[in-house]
């Protein structure tokens, strides 16, 4: 039986990862951090396609937090088998870096870096054969603005990515002998809520014009890529960052 752990899974890309998760054959935890019933809504889904799952409170960038969801998992789902490091903040409202402070930058790092490490880390010593697990998969979400730095935006959020990537790398080198595959999906411009939250709702539809296709991305395409690269038919895929950004 497969068991994935999906950060930040109430809404957006990690709704529709989780949703699809169940309907290929996986149980799934359902992690969020302020929206119960939004988490709800998403496991109620999980248990339509016939999964089981379970619904988490968790603040990624809380290591305490971490460890009690992960133990969690362990006993109300059993021995997990892929992790999906979701969960990020941007920052809200956009900025440009002369307008950043020392508070707001660590709380983005601690929640989309510190946290996707340490929720790496809980996973490895889970699956890792070094550690008597049976293997598994790791699929961190990052972002085209990791190449593309989102200027007059949010650099850090995209700074924040280019950290996900360099872990993508070096870690999938680090546990490919322990049966681990480690990899990552850079989005690009997708209709999520996380352009309302920065104030601007119709960014998805505004922007849509600078990528090749013409139309921004839906939760349910980048789902498709996350949920392949985590099943055993991306078995000879391991150290792969996918671009899933309508061609930018």
């Amino acid at each position: 039986m497969s068991v994935m752990i999906v950060t930040g899974a109430s809404r957006g890309i990690g709704a529709a990862t989780a949703r699809l998760a169940a309907h290929r054959g996986w149980d799934v935890c359902v992690n969020y951090v302020r929206d119960r019933a939004s988490a709800e809504r998403v496991a109620q889904d999980v248990r339509a396609a016939g999964r089981r799952a379970l619904v988490v409170q968790a603040d990624i960038a809380d290591e305490e937090a971490v460890l009690r969801m992960f133990q969690a998992v362990g006993v109300e789902l059993g021995a997990i088998s892929a992790l999906v490091n979701n969960a990020a903040v941007s920052g809200a409202v956009r900025h440009r870096v002369e307008q950043m402070n020392a508070a707001s930058v660590n709380a983005l790092l601690a929640a989309n870096v510190t946290g996707a490490i340490i929720c790496a880390r809980e996973a490895i010593l889970r699956m890792s054969t070094k550690h008597g697990g049976a293997g598994g998969a790791i699929v961190n979400v990052s972002s085209a603005s990791s190449r593309l730095g989102a200027p007059n935006l949010w650099v850090d959020y995209a700074a924040s990515k280019g950290a996900i990537d360099t872990l993508t790398i070096g870690l999938a080198i680090e546990v490919a002998e322990e049966g681990i595959r480690v990899n990552a999906v850079r989005p690009g411009l997708i209709d999520t809520g996380i352009h309302a939250a920065a104030g601007m709702p119709d960014r998805a539809i505004r922007d849509a014009k600078y990528i090749p296709m013409k139309r921004a991305g839906s939760p349910d395409e980048v789902a498709e890529s996350i949920v392949w690269l985590a099943s055993p038919a991306a078995s000879y895929v391991s150290g792969a960052i996918l671009d899933v950004a309508g061609g930018r």
